[in-house]
Protein backbone atom coordinates (compact mmCIF):
# COMPACT_ATOMS: atom_id res chain seq x y z
CA UNK A 1 0.00 0.00 0.00
CA UNK A 2 3.03 2.46 0.82
CA UNK A 3 4.11 2.00 -2.77
CA UNK A 4 0.83 2.60 -4.32
CA UNK A 5 0.32 5.62 -2.23
CA UNK A 6 3.86 7.36 -2.82
CA UNK A 7 2.94 6.42 -6.88
CA UNK A 8 -0.08 8.03 -6.44
CA UNK A 9 1.36 11.57 -4.76
CA UNK A 10 3.98 11.42 -7.25
CA UNK A 11 1.32 11.41 -10.57
CA UNK A 12 -0.59 13.90 -8.75
CA UNK A 13 2.40 16.17 -7.83
CA UNK A 14 3.98 15.79 -11.43
CA UNK A 15 1.22 16.14 -13.62
CA UNK A 16 0.23 19.68 -11.58
CA UNK A 17 3.76 20.91 -11.64
CA UNK A 18 3.96 19.73 -15.16
CA UNK A 19 1.06 22.04 -16.03
CA UNK A 20 2.73 25.58 -13.96
CA UNK A 21 6.03 24.43 -14.98
CA UNK A 22 4.72 24.73 -18.78
CA UNK A 23 3.25 28.54 -18.16
CA UNK A 24 6.57 29.11 -16.56
CA UNK A 25 8.81 28.28 -19.70
CA UNK A 26 6.31 30.59 -21.44
CA UNK A 27 7.30 33.37 -19.18
CA UNK A 28 10.50 33.07 -19.25
CA UNK A 29 11.36 31.67 -22.59
CA UNK A 30 13.66 29.22 -21.46
CA UNK A 31 14.00 26.12 -23.48
CA UNK A 32 15.09 24.28 -20.58
CA UNK A 33 12.08 24.61 -18.59
CA UNK A 34 9.37 24.50 -21.54
CA UNK A 35 10.85 21.17 -22.69
CA UNK A 36 11.17 20.24 -18.92
CA UNK A 37 7.48 20.81 -18.71
CA UNK A 38 6.78 18.69 -21.45
CA UNK A 39 8.85 15.62 -20.27
CA UNK A 40 7.03 15.70 -17.05
CA UNK A 41 3.70 15.77 -18.96
CA UNK A 42 4.70 12.51 -20.21
CA UNK A 43 5.90 11.36 -16.91
CA UNK A 44 3.10 12.04 -15.19
CA UNK A 45 1.40 10.27 -17.67
CA UNK A 46 3.90 7.01 -17.20
CA UNK A 47 3.38 7.38 -13.17
CA UNK A 48 -0.47 7.51 -13.66
CA UNK A 49 0.11 4.05 -16.00
CA UNK A 50 1.97 2.48 -12.96
CA UNK A 51 0.10 3.27 -10.51
CA UNK A 52 -2.70 1.51 -11.23
CA UNK A 53 -0.25 -1.67 -12.57
CA UNK A 54 1.24 -1.71 -9.23
CA UNK A 55 -2.34 -1.63 -7.40
CA UNK A 56 -2.90 -4.91 -10.08
CA UNK A 57 0.43 -6.58 -9.56
CA UNK A 58 -0.93 -6.82 -5.38
CA UNK A 59 -3.65 -9.66 -6.90
CA UNK A 60 -3.21 -12.42 -5.96
CA UNK A 61 -2.86 -15.58 -7.68
CA UNK A 62 -5.47 -17.56 -9.29
CA UNK A 63 -6.02 -20.03 -12.14
CA UNK A 64 -5.13 -17.11 -15.20
CA UNK A 65 -1.64 -15.73 -13.22
CA UNK A 66 -0.48 -18.83 -11.43
CA UNK A 67 2.63 -17.02 -10.29
CA UNK A 68 0.05 -13.95 -9.13
CA UNK A 69 0.42 -10.40 -10.58
CA UNK A 70 3.67 -9.71 -9.46
CA UNK A 71 5.15 -8.72 -13.07
CA UNK A 72 2.48 -6.23 -13.59
CA UNK A 73 4.46 -3.62 -11.38
CA UNK A 74 8.03 -4.75 -13.39
CA UNK A 75 5.66 -3.71 -16.59
CA UNK A 76 5.11 0.13 -15.05
CA UNK A 77 9.00 0.43 -14.55
CA UNK A 78 9.22 -0.55 -18.10
CA UNK A 79 6.98 1.72 -19.52
CA UNK A 80 7.54 4.65 -17.25
CA UNK A 81 11.64 4.20 -18.25
CA UNK A 82 10.83 4.36 -21.70
CA UNK A 83 8.82 7.20 -21.87
CA UNK A 84 11.48 8.82 -19.51
CA UNK A 85 14.45 7.76 -22.29
CA UNK A 86 11.62 9.39 -25.17
CA UNK A 87 11.26 12.18 -23.53
CA UNK A 88 15.10 12.99 -22.70
CA UNK A 89 15.98 12.32 -26.50
CA UNK A 90 13.23 15.01 -26.99
CA UNK A 91 14.44 17.53 -24.52
CA UNK A 92 17.65 16.65 -26.21
CA UNK A 93 16.71 17.32 -29.71
CA UNK A 94 14.83 20.97 -28.40
CA UNK A 95 17.77 22.08 -26.35
CA UNK A 96 20.62 21.49 -30.20
CA UNK A 97 17.80 23.54 -31.59
CA UNK A 98 18.62 26.45 -28.87
CA UNK A 99 21.95 26.38 -29.39
CA UNK A 100 21.67 27.36 -33.00
CA UNK A 101 19.00 29.29 -32.77
CA UNK A 102 19.47 31.17 -29.29
CA UNK A 103 16.65 33.69 -27.66
CA UNK A 104 16.08 36.27 -25.02
CA UNK A 105 15.82 34.66 -21.43
CA UNK A 106 14.07 36.54 -18.23
CA UNK A 107 16.81 34.92 -15.93
CA UNK A 108 14.94 36.38 -12.97
CA UNK A 109 11.83 34.63 -13.06
CA UNK A 110 13.82 31.57 -14.34
CA UNK A 111 15.67 31.94 -11.09
CA UNK A 112 12.22 31.59 -9.19
CA UNK A 113 10.49 29.42 -11.08
CA UNK A 114 13.62 26.91 -10.56
CA UNK A 115 13.78 27.52 -6.73
CA UNK A 116 10.19 26.70 -6.42
CA UNK A 117 11.00 23.64 -8.66
CA UNK A 118 13.97 22.64 -6.47
CA UNK A 119 11.36 22.50 -3.64
CA UNK A 120 8.51 21.21 -5.31
CA UNK A 121 10.34 18.08 -6.30
CA UNK A 122 12.70 17.33 -3.82
CA UNK A 123 9.77 16.72 -1.39
CA UNK A 124 8.12 14.20 -4.13
CA UNK A 125 11.69 12.61 -4.39
CA UNK A 126 11.92 12.41 -0.35
CA UNK A 127 8.56 10.99 -0.28
CA UNK A 128 8.95 8.23 -2.99
CA UNK A 129 12.77 7.32 -2.26
CA UNK A 130 11.30 4.54 0.07
CA UNK A 131 10.04 1.61 -2.32
CA UNK A 132 9.71 -1.68 -2.47
CA UNK A 133 9.49 -2.56 -6.25
CA UNK A 134 11.63 -1.40 -9.97
CA UNK A 135 8.07 0.19 -10.82
CA UNK A 136 8.36 2.14 -7.49
CA UNK A 137 12.46 2.56 -8.44
CA UNK A 138 11.04 3.72 -11.95
CA UNK A 139 9.12 6.68 -10.12
CA UNK A 140 11.91 7.74 -7.94
CA UNK A 141 14.04 8.07 -10.99
CA UNK A 142 11.44 10.34 -12.48
CA UNK A 143 11.89 12.30 -9.23
CA UNK A 144 15.59 12.16 -8.74
CA UNK A 145 15.79 13.84 -12.35
CA UNK A 146 13.47 16.69 -11.34
CA UNK A 147 14.97 17.54 -8.50
CA UNK A 148 18.51 17.41 -10.37
CA UNK A 149 17.01 19.02 -13.18
CA UNK A 150 16.09 22.37 -11.93
CA UNK A 151 19.13 22.40 -9.54
CA UNK A 152 21.05 23.04 -12.72
CA UNK A 153 18.72 25.22 -13.98
CA UNK A 154 18.47 27.25 -10.98
CA UNK A 155 22.55 27.66 -11.09
CA UNK A 156 22.53 28.20 -14.73
CA UNK A 157 19.88 30.97 -14.84
CA UNK A 158 21.92 32.45 -11.39
CA UNK A 159 25.53 32.46 -14.37
CA UNK A 160 23.29 33.73 -17.31
CA UNK A 161 21.57 36.21 -14.63
CA UNK A 162 25.49 37.61 -14.25
CA UNK A 163 27.05 36.78 -17.95
CA UNK A 164 24.42 37.07 -19.90
CA UNK A 165 25.87 33.71 -21.73
CA UNK A 166 22.48 32.50 -23.06
CA UNK A 167 23.95 29.31 -24.45
CA UNK A 168 24.34 27.68 -20.99
CA UNK A 169 20.42 27.26 -21.19
CA UNK A 170 20.69 24.49 -23.49
CA UNK A 171 23.83 22.95 -22.56
CA UNK A 172 22.42 22.16 -18.91
CA UNK A 173 19.53 20.58 -20.85
CA UNK A 174 21.67 18.41 -22.96
CA UNK A 175 23.91 17.90 -19.32
CA UNK A 176 20.97 16.40 -17.07
CA UNK A 177 19.18 14.52 -20.47
CA UNK A 178 22.16 12.41 -20.65
CA UNK A 179 22.50 11.72 -16.96
CA UNK A 180 19.00 10.40 -16.81
CA UNK A 181 19.26 8.64 -20.37
CA UNK A 182 22.39 6.42 -18.76
CA UNK A 183 20.17 5.65 -15.38
CA UNK A 184 17.11 4.57 -17.76
CA UNK A 185 19.28 2.28 -19.72
CA UNK A 186 20.69 0.66 -16.09
CA UNK A 187 16.71 0.57 -15.07
CA UNK A 188 15.72 -1.02 -18.68
CA UNK A 189 18.58 -3.66 -18.20
CA UNK A 190 17.52 -4.98 -14.93
CA UNK A 191 13.86 -5.32 -16.29
CA UNK A 192 14.60 -6.99 -19.61
CA UNK A 193 16.96 -9.43 -16.81
CA UNK A 194 13.99 -10.45 -15.38
CA UNK A 195 11.88 -11.07 -18.34
CA UNK A 196 14.21 -13.06 -19.82
CA UNK A 197 14.59 -15.14 -16.51
CA UNK A 198 18.28 -14.38 -15.81
CA UNK A 199 19.69 -15.61 -12.57
CA UNK A 200 19.50 -12.34 -10.32
CA UNK A 201 22.61 -10.55 -9.58
CA UNK A 202 22.75 -11.39 -6.24
CA UNK A 203 22.48 -15.49 -6.34
CA UNK A 204 25.83 -17.30 -7.00
CA UNK A 205 24.51 -20.75 -8.45
CA UNK A 206 27.39 -22.45 -7.92
CA UNK A 207 28.07 -21.02 -4.55
CA UNK A 208 24.38 -22.72 -3.44
CA UNK A 209 25.20 -26.22 -4.79
CA UNK A 210 28.22 -26.39 -2.75
CA UNK A 211 26.54 -25.34 -0.05
CA UNK A 212 23.72 -27.75 -0.21
CA UNK A 213 25.44 -30.46 -1.56
CA UNK A 214 27.41 -30.77 1.63
CA UNK A 215 24.11 -31.46 3.71
CA UNK A 216 24.14 -34.68 5.38
CA UNK A 217 22.21 -37.38 3.24
CA UNK A 218 22.56 -35.77 -0.42
CA UNK A 219 24.48 -37.50 -2.88
CA UNK A 220 24.14 -34.82 -5.65
CA UNK A 221 22.07 -31.99 -7.02
CA UNK A 222 21.25 -30.83 -10.20
CA UNK A 223 18.86 -29.03 -12.53
CA UNK A 224 19.03 -25.98 -11.23
CA UNK A 225 16.88 -23.04 -12.24
CA UNK A 226 17.00 -19.68 -10.24
CA UNK A 227 15.01 -16.81 -11.64
CA UNK A 228 13.08 -13.43 -10.34
CA UNK A 229 9.81 -12.36 -10.75
CA UNK A 230 10.08 -8.85 -9.76
CA UNK A 231 13.66 -8.17 -8.70
CA UNK A 232 12.71 -8.93 -5.17
CA UNK A 233 10.95 -12.50 -5.18
CA UNK A 234 13.23 -15.29 -6.35
CA UNK A 235 12.16 -18.66 -6.92
CA UNK A 236 13.80 -22.07 -7.76
CA UNK A 237 13.74 -25.41 -8.64
CA UNK A 238 16.66 -28.50 -8.68
CA UNK A 239 16.55 -32.01 -8.64
CA UNK A 240 18.25 -33.78 -5.49
CA UNK A 241 19.74 -37.10 -5.83
CA UNK A 242 19.66 -38.57 -1.82
CA UNK A 243 19.03 -42.20 -0.59
CA UNK A 244 17.63 -40.85 2.18
CA UNK A 245 14.27 -42.32 3.79
CA UNK A 246 13.84 -39.14 5.25
CA UNK A 247 12.91 -36.32 2.28
CA UNK A 248 10.72 -34.49 4.15
CA UNK A 249 13.48 -33.41 6.71
CA UNK A 250 15.88 -33.34 3.59
CA UNK A 251 13.32 -31.13 1.71
CA UNK A 252 13.30 -28.74 4.86
CA UNK A 253 17.03 -28.17 5.14
CA UNK A 254 17.36 -27.09 1.68
CA UNK A 255 14.47 -24.95 2.06
CA UNK A 256 16.37 -22.80 5.05
CA UNK A 257 19.08 -22.70 3.04
CA UNK A 258 17.76 -21.54 -0.09
CA UNK A 259 16.29 -19.00 2.59
CA UNK A 260 19.45 -17.76 3.73
CA UNK A 261 20.13 -16.78 -0.20
CA UNK A 262 17.35 -14.82 -0.88
CA UNK A 263 15.19 -17.43 -2.18
CA UNK A 264 11.49 -17.69 -0.89
CA UNK A 265 9.93 -20.44 -3.17
CA UNK A 266 11.71 -23.73 -4.32
CA UNK A 267 10.07 -27.05 -6.14
CA UNK A 268 12.06 -29.47 -5.27
CA UNK A 269 12.26 -33.08 -6.80
CA UNK A 270 13.99 -35.88 -5.26
CA UNK A 271 15.30 -39.30 -6.82
CA UNK A 272 17.79 -41.69 -5.99
CA UNK A 273 19.38 -41.77 -8.81
CA UNK A 274 20.80 -39.53 -11.46
CA UNK A 275 17.82 -38.75 -13.98
CA UNK A 276 17.95 -39.69 -17.62
CA UNK A 277 17.07 -35.63 -18.51
CA UNK A 278 19.25 -34.83 -21.38
CA UNK A 279 19.43 -31.28 -19.65
CA UNK A 280 20.78 -33.07 -16.59
CA UNK A 281 24.22 -34.68 -18.34
CA UNK A 282 27.38 -32.56 -17.30
CA UNK A 283 28.47 -30.72 -20.82
CA UNK A 284 31.51 -29.65 -21.28
CA UNK A 285 32.87 -26.42 -18.58
CA UNK A 286 28.52 -25.55 -18.22
CA UNK A 287 27.51 -28.55 -15.62
CA UNK A 288 24.99 -27.63 -13.09
CA UNK A 289 24.82 -24.16 -14.71
CA UNK A 290 21.78 -24.70 -16.92
CA UNK A 291 19.73 -21.37 -16.62
CA UNK A 292 16.37 -21.86 -16.77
Amino acid sequence: MKTEKNILFAFLLNLGFSIFEFFGGLVTNSVAILSDSIHDIGDALSIGISFFLEKKSKKKPDNKYTYGYIRYSVLGGLITTIILSVGSVFVIYNAIKRIINPVEINYKSMILFAIFGVIINFIASYLTHDGDSINQKSVNLHMLEDVLGWLVVLIGAIIMNFTNIQIIDPIMCIGVALFILINTFKNLKLILDLFLEKTPQNIDIEKIRNHLININGIDDIHHIHIWSIDGYNNYATMHIVTKSTNIKEIKNTIRKELEEHGICHSILETEDESCGNVECIPNLNITHKHHH
